[in-house]
C-alpha cells in the first residue's frame, strides 16, 4: 500500500471567510478536481452508501455476500454482470487508475482495501471517493461536480441532486446531459425510491425530489476573485483548498460598484480599476478586486493592486504625521509656498499657482506639493525612505538617493497593497494604543502587511518580524511608537477629515447620518494613476483608477474618478464612529493664530491647541515682532530717527518678501 494514494494533480479553489466558493483553477491535467476535504453533505453519503455499498459501514473493505451474489449472478448469466466492489474498492481501482478487469487485479484490490480501512477510518475513505470519482465530461470529485451540475456547494445539496450525483460514479457518461438525461433521471429516481423504503425521506419528500429536472448544461464555476486567484498561484499556494478572509457579499456588492462608475469612465477611455476594502484591526482583506472586466485589449487580466504604480500624493498624510512626531512642525505651522528650485529640481503644484504661505493642515487638505516638499527636504527624504519602507512599502528597490525629493510627489512607485495597509496599520496603532493602558501602550506588530488567506492572518496572535526590528514575542508592548505615535496619527486624521468631498458627499456634515472619513488622493504625473484611500477605525479601504497599459488621459485625477468609488464602498460598510484623542501623550499649548507656531508675547491673537508632546519644543513665532511706530502710527521709527518718547511700540505680523508677496 502507497503512503499516497493519489498523485493527481488538483484545482488551486478560493473560498471566502464562510467557505463559500469565489474562484478556482483547473488542474494541470484539464480536469476540475477540487483537493481533498470533509464530507459535508450528509444526503450524498446517505445516497451514496444506500446505491453502491449498502453494508459499507459493516464490512473491512470486502464484502463477501456481495461477492457470494455476484458470483451466483454471473454463473447464472455466464457473463461479468456484477463485480462486488465496495466503495473502498472502487478507492483503490481509482488510485490504480482503473487497470483492466482481471482476476488478478480484483485479488489486488481486495488486499489493498483490507490494508486501506485498517489504515483509515470510514469517513475517510468516503472523503477519498468523493474527491476522485468520476462525475461525468472532465469533473473528478463532488465538489466540483455540485458547483458545475447545480451552481451551489455540496452542503446545500437537495435529495435528488444528491440522488444524482450518488449514480453518476457508476456510470459517468450518463452525464451528457443532451442524450441521456431520460436514462439518467430513471437511474435517479430509484435511487430515491429505494431510499424512500429505507425510510431516509418521507413521501412528500420523495415526490418533490422527482419532480426536480435533470440540469440542463453544465455550469461556470463562480470567478469572483480572478485576480486573488492567480495571484495564490504565482505565490506558491497551487493545488489546495485557501479558505481567504474574503466576504462574499461585500464583494459582490463592492464589483457593482465598480461596474457601475466604469460605465461613466470608459466614455474617458479609462478602462480598468481595482479596489481593496480592509478590516483595521486584523488587516484582513474583505474585498479584493485587482481589475475589472474590460476585455483582453485593455489588460483586463493585470492584478492592478498588486502592480506597482507611481504613488502621486498619496505619500503625503505619513510625512505629515512623520513631521508632527518630530517636533518639526505643528499642525497648523506656516509652511512656504513658494517657486524653488533644489539641485535642479523645481516642482509645481498641480493648479500651477503659488500661495506664498500655507496652514500645515491646509496644504496637505490642498494637497500641495511644494509645501510637501520643502517638509521633505527638512525632515530628510533618507529617512521618510527608511520609514516608509519600516511602515510596509515593499517596492522601493533602490536606494533613497534614486528617488530624492520626488519621493514625495510619485517619485516612487507603490502598490495599492501596501498603501491600503499602511492606513491601516496607521488607524491600527491608534484604536490598540486605547487597549494597553500604563505605559507601554504600543506594539510592533500593529504595523503589519495585510493579508488575504485566513492561514496567514497570525499577526494579532504570533507579532510582525520586521525587517529592522527582527523577532517580535507574542504581546510584546513597548512605550514608545516604532514608526509613527498615536498623537501624530490622530492629527493627520482630524486633518484629512476635512478634504473637500466629491459629488453628493459635498454637505456629509450637516447630515447626522454622515461618516466620519480620514482619505487622501493622488494623481500620478501624465494623468495616469487615479488614487483614493481612506480610512475609519474599522475599515481601510482603498481604489485605483486608470489604464493599466500606462495610458494617461484628461481628468484621470484621484479626486475625479477614484474619491467618488471610494465614498461609494465606504456606504456599504457599517460603523459611524470617529478615532478617539490619545490625550495622555498630547498636550494643550497656546499658539499664534496667523502663524501656527508656538506663541510669544508678541502675537497679537493666540488660540490653544491639542498638539502631540514633541510639538512642545518646536519654534516659536518668528514673523511676529515688536516695532516701533510714529505717534500717528503711520511710520515706522527707530532711535536714530525719532525720540524715544515719541515712539509707540507695535507688535507687526512679518512674513518674508517672497512668502508675503
Amino acid at each position: 500500500m502507497p503512503k499516497v494514494l493519489f498523485v493527481d494533480s488538483y484545482s488551486t479553489v478560493l473560498e471566502d471567510r464562510n467557505k463559500s466558493l469565489l474562484s478556482a483553477s483547473i488542474a494541470s491535467d484539464g480536469q476540475w478536481r477540487f483537493p481533498e476535504g470533509e464530507i459535508i453533505s450528509e444526503k450524498f453519503i446517505t445516497a451514496i452508501v444506500a446505491y453502491e455499498d449498502k453494508r459499507f459501514y459493516q464490512h473491512f473493505g470486502v464484502d463477501p455476500i456481495s461477492i457470494v451474489r455476484a458470483i451466483q449472478q454471473n454463473i447464472r448469466l455466464k457473463k461479468i454482470r456484477s463485480g462486488a466492489s465496495t466503495i473502498t474498492m472502487q478507492v483503490i481501482r481509482l488510485s490504480r487508475k482503473n487497470r483492466a478487469r482481471t482476476f488478478f487485479e480484483k485479488i489486488v484490490e481486495f488486499i489493498l482495501a483490507s490494508r486501506l480501512e485498517l489504515r483509515h477510518s470510514k469517513n475517510e475513505i468516503l472523503s477519498l471517493y468523493s474527491t476522485h470519482a468520476p462525475f461525468g465530461g472532465n469533473v473528478v470529485g463532488l465538489e466540483a461536480a455540485c458547483w458545475r451540475y447545480f451552481g451551489r456547494p455540496a452542503n446545500e445539496l437537495s435529495w435528488a441532486e444528491a440522488a444524482m450525483l450518488a449514480v453518476l460514479p457508476n456510470n459517468p457518461s450518463l452525464i451528457h446531459l443532451g442524450k441521456n438525461r431520460i436514462l439518467l433521471k430513471a437511474k435517479r429516481d430509484r435511487l430515491l425510491t429505494k431510499l424512500h423504503k429505507e425510510g431516509k425521506l418521507d413521501q412528500l419528500e420523495l415526490d418533490l425530489a422527482k419532480a426536480e429536472p435533470i440540469p440542463d448544461n453544465p455550469l461556470s464555476l463562480p470567478r469572483l476573485t480572478p485576480h486573488l486567484l492567480d495571484r495564490a498561484i504565482k505565490e506558491g499556494k497551487t493545488q489546495q483548498k485557501i479558505i481567504t478572509t474574503i466576504d462574499y457579499p461585500l464583494q459582490q456588492q463592492a464589483q457593482s460598484v465598480l461596474r457601475d462608475h466604469m460605465e461613466r469612465l470608459r466614455a474617458n477611455q479609462i478602462f480598468n480599476s481595482a479596489a481593496l476594502v480592509v478590516d483595521v484591526k486584523t488587516g484582513n482583506a474583505l474585498v479584493y478586486i485587482g481589475n475589472v472586466e474590460a476585455g483582453s485589449q485593455h489588460e483586463e487580466q493585470v492584478d492592478v493592486i498588486n502592480s506597482p504604480r507611481s504613488t502621486g500624493s498619496i505619500l503625503k498624510p505619513i510625512l505629515y504625521a512623520a513631521m508632527l512626531d518630530e517636533g518639526k512642525m505643528l499642525p497648523k505651522t506656516l509652511q512656504p509656498d513658494i517657486p524653488i528650485t533644489i539641485n535642479g529640481f523645481s516642482p509645481k503644484n498641480f493648479s500651477n499657482q503659488f500661495d506664498g504661505a500655507v496652514p500645515a493642515d491646509q496644504a496637505l487638505i490642498r494637497s500641495l506639493n511644494i509645501p510637501a516638499v520643502e517638509e521633505l527636504r527638512e525632515f530628510r527624504y533618507e529617512k521618510f525612505y527608511e520609514l516608509l519602507k519600516n511602515t510596509g512599502f515593499t517596492t522601493l528597490n533602490k536606494p533613497a538617493d534614486h528617488y530624492g525629493l520626488s519621493l514625495i510627489l510619485g517619485g516612487a512607485e507603490g502598490t495599492l497593497w501596501d498603501i491600503t495597509g499602511v492606513y491601516a496599520s496607521m488607524a491600527r496603532t491608534l484604536n490598540n494604543y486605547f487597549d494597553h493602558p500604563g505605559k507601554n501602550r504600543y506594539n510592533k506588530s500593529d504595523f503589519h502587511p495585510l493579508q488575504y488567506s485566513v492561514s496567514s492572518s497570525t499577526f494579532l496572535v504570533s507579532g510582525y518580524q520586521s525587517p529592522a526590528t527582527g523577532n517580535l514575542q507574542p504581546g510584546t508592548t513597548i512605550s514608545e511608537s516604532s514608526w509613527l505615535s498615536a498623537s501624530s496619527i490622530y492629527l493627520t486624521f482630524e486633518a484629512l477629515k476635512e478634504l473637500y468631498r466629491p459629488g453628493e458627499e459635498t454637505g456629509w456634515r450637516y447630515f447626522n447620518s454622515a461618516k466620519k472619513i480620514a482619505w487622501k488622493t493622488g494623481t500620478s504625473h501624465g494623468l495616469r494613476d487615479g488614487w483614493a484611500v481612506g480610512v475609519n477605525p474599522e475599515y481601510a479601504v482603498g481604489v485605483w483608477v486608470g489604464n493599466a497599459d500606462g495610458e494617461g488621459r484628461p481628468g484621470l485625477t484621484g479626486t475625479e474618478t477614484a474619491a467618488p468609488i471610494l465614498f461609494d464602498l465606504f456606504a456599504l460598510l457599517t460603523g459611524k464612529t470617529w478615532f478617539s484623542s490619545p490625550q495622555s501623550e498630547m498636550a494643550l499649548i497656546s499658539v499664534c493664530s496667523k502663524s501656527g507656531y508656538r506663541s510669544t508675547e508678541f502675537c497679537q491673537k493666540v488660540d490653544t491647541m491639542w498638539v502631540a508632546k514633541p510639538g512642545l519644543v518646536t519654534m516659536a513665532c518668528p514673523f511676529h515682532k515688536k516695532i516701533h511706530l510714529s505717534q500717528e502710527k503711520k511710520w515706522r521709527v527707530h532711535s536714530g530717527c525719532e525720540e524715544l518718547h515719541k515712539m509707540t511700540p507695535a507688535n507687526l505680523f512679518v512674513l518674508p518678501p517672497i512668502q508675503a508677496y
